[in-house]
């Protein structure tokens, strides 16, 4: 059947007519491509979304190991701890930091692989009943959904080529969000280092 613009693109956006599916994934007219691109922005905006949150939740844990690492070498001679757990905590947190960092960064550009790795790294956070299941759900959604699939496919990266004037418009509640979560780990940093350092 015969697609007039984007209202009827809208309507079946993986139509091979279109020359954005996977029987012509090239050719596609510039009206086309505008409507695939905005078909799936809020998508694209929440995966990106996802990506920072585990980039500041990489910065928390590399933190967190460096101050455990501080704090074996303060704890040196004392038996209250045990310097060498001390230590395979520190280097444990900034192992799984820098890697969830290096995903994060990834996910933020549409790596094909970074979509399997922010899958798995949200399984644990199912067994965080009812919160972290709800929140580690959705991130999987995001990323094995049919628009995740899409979003990190090589042919979506050379649509969000063709339209860079297409941007997505935090609104007003994500970004009140984002500053309380940032505050909330700013918060836990400076509570941990005082705890460590103590």
């Amino acid at each position: 059947m015969p697609h007039d613009g984007p209202e009827s693109f809208a309507e079946n956006p993986y139509a091979p007519s279109l020359g954005i599916g996977e029987a012509d994934p090239i050719g596609a007219s510039p009206t086309d491509v505008e409507a695939f691109r905005k078909h799936h922005l809020n998508h694209e905006a929440s995966v990106k979304a996802v990506g920072l949150l585990y980039l500041l939740s990489a910065i928390f844990l590399v933190f967190a190991g460096v101050l455990s690492l501080g704090g074996a070498v303060g704890n040196a001679g004392r038996a209250q701890v045990s310097t060498t757990a001390l230590v395979s905590i520190g280097v444990g947190y900034l192992l799984f930091g820098f890697f969830q960092g290096f995903v994060g960064v990834s996910i933020r550009k549409f790596k094909p692989w970074s979509r399997i790795a922010g899958i798995v790294l949200s399984i644990p956070g199912l067994i965080g009943f009812p919160v972290g299941t709800l929140i580690s759900a959705y991130f999987i959604y995001l990323f094995a959904s049919k628009k995740g699939r899409v979003v990190f496919s090589e042919r979506y990266k050379e649509v969000m080529a063709e339209t860079p004037h297409i941007k997505y418009k935090t609104s007003l509640v994500v970004k009140v969000l984002a500053g309380v979560l940032l505050a909330v780990i700013v918060l836990g940093l400076a509570i941990l280092a005082i705890g460590v350092l103590k």
